[in-house]
């Protein structure tokens, strides 16, 4: 049974790095656009309901997504749930915008594995706190 809780553990410390620094670097190329041009993934509508331009929604985005990273790596339990309802909105908006299903898609996929986060962090929390 220990070495089936350490592999699991292992999957567990997995998800929590993906899902803190994956978050943190792309939250920091909204402001630097080396991975993609981040503007073009808003849809016109939606940037024409915007009360500012979309540089600065873009900023916002990114301190979001920067503040969900760190929450899960401080915070795993809270930081996943909180990423996991950030890319189903993401998804949501790219679907109502028309365009980039495909990372729509991908951001749902990724939403699950927050969800498993979120899931196990239950576990690990209350397995520390017996073992202290």
């Amino acid at each position: 049974m220990e070495a089936k809780f350490k592999r699991i553990e292992k999957v567990y410390q997995l998800l929590k790095y993906t899902y803190g620094f994956v978050p943190i670097v792309a939250g920091a190329d909204k402001f630097a656009n080396l991975l993609t041009n981040w503007k073009e993934y808003m849809s016109s509508s939606l940037t024409e309901l915007l009360p500012f331009n979309v540089v600065t929604f873009m900023a916002i985005v990114g301190i979001i997504e920067i503040t969900a990273g760190v929450l899960v790596l401080v915070r795993p339990k809270i930081g996943a749930w909180v990423v996991m309802g950030w890319l189903l909105i993401i998804a949501l908006s790219l679907v109502l915008g028309g365009h980039y299903f495909d990372v729509a898609v991908r951001d749902i996929v990724m939403a699950v594995g927050a969800f498993a986060l979120a899931k196990l962090s239950g576990v690990f929390n209350n397995q520390k706190s017996v073992n202290e």
